[in-house]
């Protein structure tokens, strides 16, 4: 019996050995490394807590200007709204994407994989992302390669002057996502029922497609006897508005491209054999007011103190300065994300310029009832086609608003699914960690 114990221990021992941890607690060994990644044109803003809410008077009596402490989670924040041309990328990805599939089916094409590696025919071809599309013609002579995307274009009677233009309606992006409270919900009334609940992760995906392209009449739709035809023909594709915010976008194309930006960022790390990072999106309105005030708690401004002016007697932001008089502030509608100072995290136009959507939904009283760490009020999905759990939060004020707007407190809202001309947003990435530094 003692030569059989003296056995066992001794396999026990060498088996610890061939382990290399000697038995010990040591945690998963070749982890990869990890190496914060500052997301380009992000500013990290620290975690924090700060009075959330009005620092003047409540001016609609709209019982919205309640204060509270909360507490916010370091994140990542767009130094600036997002532009014409990062939103143009967005749409050139999904006409590019599009393409490719009617390409597919033209038969002994380059921009198809229809064989595997052995040589064997696959039973659905491949995309190939390697090679350019020739939008102005075929490659070497081949038109069957632009008839295959005439699907794409205005048919003939839509075309103006006859010139072929790409049909912004095709544009259409389809995304997934978990919904993670919903699988919270059930998965806590699994743990305290007595019924035997059964639940796949299938259960929590949720799927949705979305028009990208921005609704550049909204420049003309939102006004009433104003000549905005201009901004409507030119503003979203003309080299001139490259480097100004985006409009005409509703939330959920705003969500759209939030998940299109995770995937596009996170492929590429992928292929590089690098670790994920979280999922850019909407900012909480939490997060955007604590960005907006820069450190300065208890400031009426980005840009801090009680007035809209500087010592010189300039407008610090874009908005309507006064009963018909747009211009002095220096700006007229929109100007380029970059126009004015940077409050103190470095970030552009937190207040005027466009109006950004957040990611709540809005309630007069959300302050009184929501949590007091990362604050983020939703409904709940299931009754997201009821008008009145439609309206989401809108921060900073536009260029068309009065001064009172571009209050960092102040709380608007707009319909989730129609697109103005003054309101953009930015997008926000939760930090992997508790602040930077504390490795090192």
């Amino acid at each position: 019996m003692n030569r059989l114990l003296l056995i066992l221990t001794i396999a026990t021992f060498m088996a610890s050995c061939a382990s290399g941890d000697g038995g010990q607690l040591t945690g998963v060994q070749n982890r990869p490394a990890w190496f914060d990644i500052d997301p380009y044109g992000m500013a990290y803003v620290p975690m924090g807590s700060f009075v959330m809410g009005e620092n003047d008077q409540d001016v609609p009596y709209a019982n919205v200007a309640i204060s509270r402490t909360v507490s916010v989670a370091a994140f990542y924040v767009d130094d600036s709204e997002i532009t014409n041309n990062e939103y143009r990328q967005f749409v050139y990805w999904v006409k590019d994407s599009i393409a490719r599939t009617y390409l597919l089916e033209y038969e002994e094409t380059e921009f198809g994989i229809v064989t595997d590696q052995y040589g064997n025919d696959l039973d659905e071809p491949k995309i190939r992302w390697d090679y350019e599309i020739p939008w102005e013609g075929g490659r070497d002579g081949n038109e069957d390669i632009l008839d295959a995307l005439d699907p794409m274009f205005y048919s003939e009677s839509d075309r103006y002057y006859g010139k072929k233009h790409i049909d912004v309606t095709k544009l259409r992006f389809q995304y997934s996502w978990i919904d993670y409270k919903a699988a919270a919900k059930k998965g806590r009334q699994r743990h305290y029922s007595q019924d035997d609940y059964q639940y796949s992760r299938a259960d929590f995906i949720r799927d949705d497609e979305v028009d990208v392209y921005p609704d550049t009449l909204a420049w003309i739709a939102d006004f009433s006897y104003s000549y905005n035809e201009p901004m409507a023909q030119m503003y979203f594709w003309h080299p001139a508005y490259d480097n100004y915010p985006v409009v005409g976008v509703t939330w959920k194309q705003a969500k759209a491209f939030s998940h299109w930006r995770t995937r596009y960022f996170n492929d590429a790390l992928d292929m590089a054999g690098l670790p994920l990072v979280q999922d850019f999106r909407l900012p909480t309105e939490s997060e955007w007011e604590y960005a907006a005030r820069g450190g300065l708690s208890v400031s009426q401004y980005p840009w801090g103190g009680p007035y809209i002016r500087n010592d010189a007697g300039c407008f610090l932001a874009n908005f309507k300065p006064l009963r018909g008089n747009y211009v002095d502030d220096g700006g007229f509608q929109t100007v380029d994300v970059y126009s004015y100072s940077p409050n103190d995290y470095g970030l552009f136009c937190m207040s005027g310029n466009v109006s950004e959507w957040t990611n709540n939904a809005f309630m007069e009283s959300a302050y009184e009832f929501g949590h007091d760490m990362n604050a983020d009020y939703q409904y709940d999905a299931a009754d997201d086609d009821q008008p009145v759990y439609k309206r989401k939060v809108i921060r900073g004020g536009s260029w068309k608003d009065v001064g009172y707007y571009l209050g960092v407190g102040v709380r608007s809202y707009e319909y989730q699914d129609t697109a103005k001309c003054y309101i953009g947003f930015r997008n926000v990435m939760s930090y992997l960690g508790r602040a930077k530094g504390d490795a090192l």
